[in-house]
């Protein structure tokens, strides 16, 4: 659980060097240490060229920032209005502009005009789910919400730093929040149909830090309350959500905050658990569930109500009337499922370990040379700071990831002096890059020598590229890391034992996806269109095959060109290594490589079937479809 804690932190830390006027907050049970089945991915980014003032006397001079004052309502605790007071001329369109709207009271930031913008400004939006002030992708796996942080702590916030306590949390957590301030999410309350000047005081940041301070029985008692709620209390369709994990987390805080700490040990984990639904009952009787921070904010208001706590008590109060034995059966109705959660097996915690970091280890593309050479030089710092080796470890992936980026980014050489000096650093950021998995940063190094025009060189390190892969290792890029198959854990066993390092488990391993960032210097100008304003994935395989048709055709190869073209046709038709999230680009880039053979019609049903993908379209593919009925 630490460890999971320590991957979103360092995340965090390393991305923030790259982003530019946003902040980027890991968020959810996985930043807070617990990866149960059905955990999502949430992320929060933070507009960080947007003041947020507690109070109009907190403004300084001279301003630098559009600037918004909280206006708190005591009609509405755990709510605030956000006051325009300062403007900026601004050179370029800001993210908050159009988005405010007049009253007479004066000018609000309006937070159904700030979603609107929001999705419209995605380059994915149609692949998107809204939710609140949130966006999903279709497989439900990620949640983004952008938001607004006050430096300053809510005044109706304020009590809680200093309300009577035992001894959770400690004075260190507590200040630490305190000065962190608040975020601030573009929701209004629940019950009111005209809320779109209300924004939701959140205090997400501080209640990840609240439970990384958890001793190891909170943390498993926080656990035991999830479970509860997924396996007991949502599967009574009587009652079925109303109540969310958050309620949950919610007990929990208020019971380690009443209890004195030695309550929490591993041998009163029942009772401790069973305190917290003793609170979550009687919230739940009086129809009243306190914020944490903020307890004039009733949570369950349009939740729980008199039509229906009554039953929601009945189901609360079967919960523990049978004991941990009754509880463990109904959570676990399955034997062999309790039995692998309780199992203390050193190989299977670093396996499930290595796969939560191969689904969270994504990293936001940013084509900024000065960010990214920024971001290189921190994480560098962070290798040489005395933390353990798996902090390290972590830290040379993102190392040799953010040089991938890099190495796309670097000014294409425009006259004979200059060509030596930028190719040597193409070389140092691409040997770096190698180090992220099994292939894609060879694939990378193989681009660079096909945009360059040294295509036998291409064509060398592409017979390198597939020396390296195993059938079982090309089926690893299409592994559910949310829920991997057992074939996927037993396949991953046996290419790497618990005494490797990441960095080694990954090359031997794991095959990742090729990410060409915006405008990439190394993507072929073939691809030129479908890096124009976006990235573009693709997986390995596509690459390797893409390239080997390429350069055959460059060569004049002409069997060769069409038996790769053949194999490449066979490898996207019949989905082999190919994850659903990924055809879409695969059909668009075999699409192309008909186009360049001359067969249109073929080409014209590779995008066709490319815009007909469920959980990912190339965004490219409508536009090359329209291009051949054109010609």
């Amino acid at each position: 659980m630490r460890k999971r804690q320590q991957l979103s932190i360092i995340k965090d830390l390393i991305i923030n060097k790259t982003k530019p006027l946003l902040t980027f907050i890991s968020s959810g049970s996985l930043a807070e240490g617990i990866d149960l089945p059905g955990s999502d991915i949430d992320i929060m980014y933070v507009i960080d060229d947007v003041e947020v003032l507690r109070d109009i006397r907190n403004m300084k001079q001279p301003i630098q920032r559009r600037t918004l004052v909280m206006e708190t309502d005591t009609d509405h605790p755990g709510f605030s209005r956000l006051r325009l007071i300062a403007e900026m001329d601004w050179e370029n369109t800001h993210i908050t502009d159009k988005c405010f709207t007049s009253t007479s009271t004066g000018v609000y930031l309006s937070a159904n005009k700030f979603v609107s913008k929001i999705n419209m400004m995605h380059p994915h939006k149609q692949q998107l789910s809204q939710h609140g002030p949130c966006f999903s992708d279709k497989g439900q796996n990620l949640d983004l919400a952008i938001c607004l942080r006050s430096k300053y702590f809510p005044y109706s916030a304020l009590p809680w730093a200093s309300r009577y306590r035992q001894q959770w949390p400690p004075n260190s957590t507590i200040d630490k929040i305190k000065k962190y301030g608040c975020l601030l999410v573009p929701i209004g309350p629940r019950t009111m149909t005209d809320c779109f000047v209300f924004w939701r005081l959140s205090f997400s940041e501080a209640e990840k830090q609240l439970i990384h301070s958890f001793n190891f029985t909170q943390l498993l008692c926080y656990c035991l309350l999830k479970l509860t709620l997924k396996h007991i209390i949502n599967t009574n369709r009587h009652v079925e959500g109303l109540l969310c994990s958050y309620f949950l987390k919610t007990a929990l805080f208020w019971v380690a905050e009443e209890l004195d700490i030695d309550t929490f040990q591993l041998s009163k984990l029942f009772v401790c658990f069973s305190h917290c639904l003793d609170k979550l009952k009687l919230w739940v009787k009086q129809c009243y569930c306190p914020n944490y921070f903020i307890p004039e904010h009733n949570m369950f208001i349009g939740k729980v109500n008199t039509d229906n706590n009554t039953i929601l008590l009945n189901v609360l109060d079967g919960i523990t009337c049978d004991g941990i034995d009754g509880l463990t059966k109904d959570i676990f109705p399955n034997n062999n499922r309790s039995s692998r959660l309780l199992r203390k097996n050193s190989e299977s915690s670093f396996v499930k370990l290595d796969f939560l970091f191969f689904r969270t280890c994504f990293f936001p593309v940013r084509p900024d040379i000065s960010k990214c050479l920024k971001a290189l030089m921190f994480t560098e710092s962070l290798m040489k700071s005395k933390y353990s080796t798996f902090y390290i470890e972590v830290c040379k992936h993102y190392h040799a990831k953010i040089s991938q980026y890099t190495a796309q980014i670097l000014p294409k050489p425009s006259i004979t002096t200059e060509t030596y000096k930028i190719h040597k650093q193409y070389h140092i950021q691409l040997q770096n890059g190698i180090k992220t998995d099994a292939v894609t940063g060879w694939l990378l190094y193989a681009s660079f020598y096909y945009v360059t025009g040294q295509f036998e060189v291409t064509l060398r390190l592409t017979d390198y590229v597939i020396s390296r892969c195993s059938p079982d290792m090309l089926n690893a890029g299409y592994v559910n890391f949310t829920e991997p198959a057992e074939k996927d854990i037993l396949n991953y066993r046996s290419h790497v034992h618990s005494t490797m390092t990441l960095t080694e488990k990954m090359r031997m391993a794991i095959i990742g996806d090729v990410i060409f960032s915006q405008n990439s210097s190394l993507i072929p100008a073939e691809l030129q269109l479908e890096a124009n304003n976006h990235s573009m994935t693709i997986p390995s395989i596509v690459m390797y095959y893409f390239l080997r048709f390429l350069c055959f055709y460059h060569l004049c190869e002409i069997s060769k060109k069409q038996q790769a073209l053949h194999d490449f046709e066979l490898i996207v038709k019949n989905n082999n290594y190919i994850p659903p999230k990924n055809v879409s680009n695969s059909l668009t880039i075999l699409g192309v490589c008909y186009e360049i053979s001359g067969d249109k019609d073929a080409a014209y049903q590779c995008y066709d079937n490319a815009l007909q993908c469920e959980d990912f379209v190339c965004l490219s593919a409508k536009e090359r479809r329209s291009k051949l009925l054109d010609i």
